[in-house]
């Protein structure tokens, strides 16, 4: 727990968040898109351009090309941003900055990736209602990500015109901090859905919001960088050595 707390003082210090005009919440402009998974994401430079790279780097090109998947996409500046956070963690050690993504380890860039990525095609509908206020009665599902480490998914539906439920709803994707208490959602790190239901060939895009992160039941922070708890990335990072 003392090293969860850590990574939150690193992240907390951290830059601010910046606003994509591409991002909508609750939906798309379009949300069919005549193309597979990575395809997608490469039309969209300057969103995803960076993870894209990621993905061929990670060695997982031909899983988002051809397997049936539910990708909760990152967006570019949170992968600028987990970067900077390990050259400030190098640093801090006396080693030099890396200035591309190849410098980091395919293993530990997989690592993290697969946090975001899951088997079969959801969308918005297929997934069940939570209410952080409410948990006991809503509290969203457990599913296991693309490495099989457990994540939790739900939908927060907004009230409307008085009516408890009656809005819309947004996608959270929640980072479980403690395996061995999953429903402790003091552990939890929830980033809210953007653009919900992009639906290329082979799966559905839920596009991440940068910036806007739900840490446990303590509110929202600014959590920018790609991880979840981005400070543990830079540590496997220096782990299995940088790329010189």
């Amino acid at each position: 727990m003392k090293r969860y707390w850590y990574v939150m003082i690193v992240v907390l210090g951290f830059a601010a968040c910046k606003k994509n005009d591409y991002y909508k919440d609750s939906g798309t402009h379009d949300p069919n898109f005549k193309g597979n998974v990575l395809q997608y994401l490469q039309s969209k430079p300057g969103q995803f351009d960076s993870v894209a790279k990621l993905i061929k780097i990670a060695g997982m090109e031909s899983v988002f090309q051809n397997e049936e998947i539910t990708f909760f996409a990152p967006s570019d500046s949170s992968i600028r941003a987990s970067i900077d956070i390990t050259n400030m963690n190098l640093a801090s050690i006396g080693l030099n900055p890396i200035n591309r993504m190849d410098q980091i380890k395919p293993a530990v860039w997989r690592k993290y990736l697969a946090l975001y990525l899951f088997k079969g095609a959801k969308s918005l509908n297929d997934y069940p209602q939570i209410d952080f206020g409410n948990f006991s009665a809503f509290s969203g599902q457990i599913y296991y990500s693309y490495d099989g480490y457990p994540m939790n998914i739900g939908a927060v539906y907004q009230d409307a015109g008085g009516i408890k439920y009656a809005g819309y709803r947004m996608l959270y994707l929640s980072y479980i901090g403690s395996l061995s208490s999953p429903k402790d959602v003091s552990t939890w790190v929830s980033i809210s859905v953007a653009s919900a239901n992009i639906h290329p060939s082979n799966g559905y895009v839920h596009a991440l919001r940068y910036g806007i992160t739900l840490v446990g039941n303590g509110g929202n922070i600014d959590l920018s960088a790609f991880g979840f708890l981005p400070g543990l990335l830079s540590l496997d990072a220096v782990k299995a050595g940088i790329n010189y």
